[in-house]
């Protein structure tokens, strides 16, 4: 059975961080594919830099052309609003029979599942890999300890989408974290300026 790990964001831009954690995992773990799980704008929050759901897509699938274990997908776009994790994953797992889907995250994003729809139920049925990252957050120890969640060894990298948008806006140069053919597609269509 295809191990498919499914790496969640909105990718507001996508950068060299996310390319770097995806790759590693793929080519480092016993996962087989990434797939980049665009997630849609959420109609109850305020708009502000977030880019339309195809312009991230469409970029999502440029930065990732050149890595064939890595994957855009746009599961959710289709999916009632707001979109919870548990959600995502019945409608995977019904439409891939044949694949076994594991949840990617970062180490601060763990320390918040608790507060996930159905979190004990995304525990029971899924495995979840946990990558570095440096925070202030305390994760339970029930969760570090649980059978279901593995940490994985894997670069820790402090880039931040947010920081890119913000240094765009202010005109500094982003090209180095950014793909070559991201940085070409932000200039030319002029976003986050």
């Amino acid at each position: 059975m295809q191990k498919t790990g499914l790496f969640f964001g909105s990718f507001n831009p996508i950068h060299i961080g996310h390319l770097i954690i995806a790759n590693h995992i793929v080519e480092h773990t016993d996962i087989d594919e990434v797939w980049l799980v665009v997630t849609p704008h959420n109609p109850l929050k305020k708009k502000t830099t977030l880019l339309n759901d195809f312009q991230r897509l469409s970029m999502v699938r440029l930065a990732t052309e050149n890595y064939p274990k890595i994957k855009a997908s746009n599961i959710e776009f289709n999916l009632p609003q707001p979109n919870y994790t548990i959600n995502t994953l019945t409608v995977l797992q019904e439409k891939y029979p044949n694949k076994k889907f594991i949840l990617l995250m970062g180490e601060d994003n763990l320390a918040s599942l608790p507060k996930w729809k159905n979190y004990e139920a995304i525990l029971a049925y899924y495995q979840i890999y946990v990558y570095p990252r440096i925070h202030q957050k305390t994760v339970p120890d029930y969760l570090t300890a649980h059978a279901s969640i593995k940490k994985i060894k894997a670069p820790i990298i402090e880039i931040s989408a947010t920081q890119i948008r913000q240094y765009i806006k202010q005109g500094k140069n982003v090209r180095p974290l950014l793909p070559p053919e991201i940085f070409k597609y932000i200039e030319e269509m002029h976003f986050y300026k």
